[in-house]
């Protein structure tokens, strides 16, 4: 009989988030030796995990970092609310965005151990969902913005700016936030949706009998307005909705933006 007590398996519980029979199974498969119950545990975790792999990760988290002349979001989805708001699982993609703004995005392979055990002690199809890195040109700026719920990070943005503040940068980063643009300038926005759209508006300027004569000017105007809710320096600008994101920058570029928010 394996050697060990119920302190060895108290222990291995309170390091692996086992139930009380499956670290006193792992502890009599191995022998009482605790590094290999850890092991033994993970192994059979991950099997459970596996069958929980189509479970719909509609949930979960985002994390913002920057370090030194780079920036980075991740997002960690998990099944539920309430994992999502789990202190392990909101420590783990803040590291997971620290570490992929020091090292690039395919450092978060470094934590694929990490990444797994959460699987087993929270029970839920846990997996790494977007990974975004922007390394700035110099002279540029960087904004940033994190919109935070129940204790983590559901909505973040990145924004680049060249020829204007980091003041600026931020204002930006904030308005993108909340009106969750597309694009960046018209021209961004495909050809075949473009065309889509014009057609679709057309046909209904058509069936709600507009004239003839004043057809181009009616879907032209329609088409602006599409555009404006998508293309970021044509949206009316969030704190004045007067002036338009492009009138807010003044000479400033916008180089590129993110956005990453949970479910998205």
């Amino acid at each position: 009989m394996a050697d060990f007590t119920a302190k060895d398996v108290q222990a291995l519980r309170r390091a692996t988030g086992a139930g009380m029979m499956d670290a006193k199974r792992a502890l009599e498969a191995t022998d009482g030796d605790m590094e290999a119950a850890k092991r033994w545990l993970r192994e059979q975790g991950l099997a459970g995990a596996a069958n929980r792999s189509d479970r719909e990760a509609s949930q979960g988290a985002v994390a913002l970092a920057a370090e030194g002349g780079a920036a980075a979001i991740v997002e960690l989805r998990c099944e539920t609310d309430f994992v999502a708001k789990n202190d392990d699982f909101v420590s783990l993609v803040d590291e997971l965005a620290a570490l992929v703004a020091a090292k690039g995005e395919q450092s978060v392979a470094e934590q694929a151990e990490a990444i797994d055990s959460l699987r087993i002690t929270l029970k839920e199809n846990i997996a790494v969902g977007q990974v975004v890195r922007f390394a700035l040109e110099p002279g540029t700026e960087l904004g940033t913005y994190l919109h935070t719920q129940a204790g983590r990070g559901v909505n973040a943005v990145l924004v680049e700016l060249r020829g204007g503040t980091a003041e600026l940068a931020h204002d930006v980063a904030v308005h993108i936030a909340f009106a969750r643009p597309t694009y960046l300038r018209r021209q961004d926005v495909p050809a075949d949706e473009v065309a889509a759209e014009r057609a679709t508006v057309e046909a209904i300027a058509r069936n709600e009998g507009k004239p003839e004569a004043a057809m181009a000017k009616v879907v032209e105007g329609r088409m602006n307005g599409w555009y404006r809710e998508r293309v970021l320096v044509e949206q009316p600008y969030a704190r004045d909705e007067k002036r338009s994101v492009g009138d807010l920058l003044g000479g400033a570029e916008i180089v590129r933006f993110t956005q990453v928010v949970v479910g998205g």
